[in-house]
């Protein structure tokens, strides 16, 4: 299955969905390597197997090794910061902000690709996982940078529509079973 694959294996109840697919990636102004990225670093923390196992081959063939790889790593690293750092921040306790992490983040400062790309997409995977601490930190990144508004946008709208995707497949899979 290819892109256009996943778009016809969508319900018909769920047609906004196919046409915000084939927009976000078919249609995107981002870059290459900044959008195929995207793709996948949100395809990996959608959790959807259907999604990731879909779109990869895509984004694979769309990347090189290693954006591919810094991709990859962004899904992870983030995975483990923002289940960290959304933590810490609803805790209402505020002493948990002085503590010191611990947690190794090498891949951050050495992502392997542009910083600009590892940040956006750091900030889409957190948009999937639902850590402001982490969007407002990456968003600020992107911004310094000279990344305008709609860039970022665009990487959360991706995000957005590739959670959504996901489980609308898993769910007609699981009620198809």
């Amino acid at each position: 299955m290819s892109l256009d694959a996943l778009k016809s294996a969508i319900p018909d109840y769920a047609k906004d969905l196919k046409l915000n697919l084939g927009s976000v990636i078919g249609n995107s102004e981002l870059p290459k390597q900044q959008l195929w990225g995207t793709v996948l670093s949100c395809a990996i923390a959608s959790r959807s197997p259907i999604v990731l196992r879909e779109l990869e081959p895509e984004a694979k063939a769309n990347l090189s090794p290693e954006a591919y790889t810094a991709a990859k790593s962004a899904a992870a690293i983030m995975a483990m910061n923002n289940v960290f750092y959304r933590t810490r921040h609803l805790l209402s306790d505020p002493e948990y902000g002085t503590l010191r992490a611990g947690l190794r983040m090498n891949v951050i400062g050495n992502p392997g690709v542009e910083k600009v790309d590892f940040e956006l997409w750091s900030l889409a995977v957190s948009a999937v996982n639902g850590c402001g601490m982490c969007l407002d930190s990456h968003e600020q990144v992107l911004r310094k940078a000279g990344v305008d508004r709609e860039t970022v946008q665009e990487a959360f709208k991706i995000a957005s529509v590739l959670v959504a995707v996901g489980a609308t497949l898993d769910a007609e899979a699981t009620l198809n079973a």
